[in-house]
């Protein structure tokens, strides 16, 4: 695990890495930045230029890192999680269309409850330190075990025709949406609606596991009308109501 404090003035090398002259053996020798890591915390992503957002496409897409001509894989797993500040606080960069479609999911934290906060204050005194300890529960074979049976998740016609018409509803929606999911929402909500049914313990997806996972799959992925961008119509409650019209199969 790694974590990145995105900043204003990070730049691209800063995460992948740099080649550096060796005067010992009068050649360059490549440094390898913090996204070679399992998991990677791109804390604040929003606060760094769009060039520097960017360092993570290929990472994000192809799960390898192309430095001055060389290309280097990186470990399984790998995941990226990121945080962002709302578009609205200053020195804030919107993310590029192409990066907002690499992320899986997309999940609004706010913020917590009274009674959470309280436990978060509990926690602290418990403890006794500001640093929290994390005790590993899987290995990283464990984890593309896991996400390797997932393959095994079977999923009908009638269900690949409904995460289809979901996406389709969001690109022909002209009246709010200017853009709507890629093929890699389809994608995406293919892969998440396996592993929301794995994780109710069925081998097999029904409509139900698709709605689950639909808002936070591709709300992400809409681009709204200009009109709308400063009014209370988010992309979470605009992809609820089309998940409302698109209609849902029927089994015998």
């Amino acid at each position: 695990f790694k974590r990145v404090q995105f900043t204003p003035d990070l730049l691209p090398s800063d995460i992948l890495g740099v080649s550096v002259f060796n005067q010992k053996t009068l050649e360059f020798e490549f440094k390898k930045g913090p996204i070679f890591t399992n998991i990677l915390l791109a804390d604040e992503i929003n606060r760094a230029p769009p060039k520097t957002q960017s360092a993570l496409l290929e990472a994000m897409q192809e799960r390898q890192v192309t430095v001055e001509g060389n290309t280097y894989e990186l470990e399984r797993p790998f995941i990226v999680v990121a945080t962002q500040n709302p578009i609205e606080q200053e020195g804030t960069y919107p993310l590029p269309e192409a990066q907002l479609d690499r992320f899986l999911v997309r999940l609004r934290v706010g913020y917590p409850s009274r009674g959470e906060e309280i436990e978060i204050l509990r926690r602290r005194m418990a403890r006794k330190k500001e640093e929290v300890d994390i005790t590993p529960i899987l290995t990283p074979e464990e984890v593309v075990e896991m996400q390797r049976t997932i393959e095994d998740v079977y999923v009908s016609d009638a269900i690949l025709e409904y995460i289809t018409d979901i996406v389709l509803a969001t690109r022909e929606d002209k009246k709010e949406i200017e853009v709507g999911a890629s093929p890699r929402g389809s994608l995406a909500l293919l892969k998440l609606s396996r592993a929301y049914a794995a994780l109710e313990g069925r081998d097999y997806v029904i409509p139900d596991d698709v709605k689950a996972v639909a808002v936070p799959a591709l709300s992400h992925r809409l681009i709204l009308k200009r009109e709308l961008w400063y009014t209370k119509v988010s992309q979470e409650s605009i992809m609820a109501k089309l998940l409302e019209r698109v209609p849902v199969p029927k089994f015998e």
